[in-house]
């Protein structure tokens, strides 16, 4: 099995990891926990771990000169993207996420052409067009009221934000991927992460009810940190070894179809008519905007 198609199973296997994490983690918030110390017990618990494996990889140190780029990749990929995501997921709705995450190539390929330069065909503007719609869509007019997502718009927008944030993640970790050790890489990005987080989350991890914790939010807590953080992070990371960000991205369309269904299956959530709509807007714009554009006869 050559690495290529490695890195394409690795990215199956964490986009399908995020997908169930819509319903999963949700189940937990904000009840048993609250999105922002949901978010300290991922970067401490992934930090140990990428600690503990990193033995198995090389001896390495950061260059001076890759500070400043390894502290941006902190603060987009294990910082403000994680908190933005557990509080949209707070206030939202599992199926509104895992159609809104979608947005996340179009996002990569708009920065794609403003970071680096990269040319935007026509039909790739009309897919940013119809997919920014169905986002859009959801985030004004998605007003349904249930107790257990207080603010649907606002959690909408913040899932959305999420995907600006991760796209940005994806271009900057590109460069550093390529110069040192996945387990190197993940270590100090959590070790980073830590220190983000802590002035956001430190006050609600104190007012978890430990005591009164059920087994049902303990799961879900230790699939989060385990599955949806060390796993998919360790699983993109190595993916992004041999694909490229745009195309890494792109295994995110799987995400609606296993959010939706497990979310559906387990009674966590219902479509709507919205939902819907938006989706097929969302996966359209996105279906143009990473098509390749067919080759010219002359």
């Amino acid at each position: 099995m050559t690495k290529r198609t490695l890195a394409i199973l690795a990215a199956v296997g964490a986009t399908t990891i995020y997908g169930l994490n819509h319903t999963i983690a949700k189940g937990a918030m904000p009840h048993y926990i609250q999105p922002f110390a949901f978010i300290m017990f991922r970067v401490v618990g992934a930090a140990i771990l990428f600690w503990v494996i990193s033995v198995f990889g090389p001896k390495e140190k950061i260059e001076k000169k890759d500070y400043l780029r390894m502290l941006v990749c902190a603060i987009l990929g294990m910082g403000v993207n994680m908190l933005v995501f557990f509080k949209g997921l707070a206030l939202s709705t599992p199926i509104n996420s895992a159609v809104l995450i979608t947005i996340t190539p179009i996002i990569v390929l708009i920065l794609s052409a403003l970071l680096i330069k990269e040319k935007i065909l026509p039909q790739k503007v009309l897919g940013i067009a119809i997919g920014l719609l169905g986002a859009l869509g959801l985030i004004v007019f998605g007003s349904e009221i249930r107790q257990d997502a207080p603010n649907i718009p606002l959690g909408n927008f913040l899932i959305f934000m999420n995907s600006v944030f991760y796209g940005s993640y994806l271009i900057v970790a590109k460069i550093l991927i390529a110069k040192y050790h996945p387990f190197t890489f993940m270590k100090w990005l959590f070790t980073l992460g830590i220190l983000i987080c802590l002035p956001f989350g430190y006050t609600e991890v104190t007012e978890i009810d430990w005591a009164n914790l059920p087994f049902d939010a303990i799961w879900r807590m230790a699939f989060v940190v385990v599955g949806t953080t060390f796993c998919t992070y360790l699983f993109n990371i190595f993916a992004l070894t041999q694909l490229k960000a745009s195309t890494l991205s792109a295994f995110v369309y799987v995400q609606p179809l296993i959010g939706i269904l497990y979310a559906v299956a387990t009674g966590k959530d219902s479509l709507t008519t919205l939902k819907i709509a938006a989706a097929c807007l969302v996966l359209l714009g996105v279906y143009l905007a990473s098509r390749k554009p067919k080759p010219r006869l002359n």
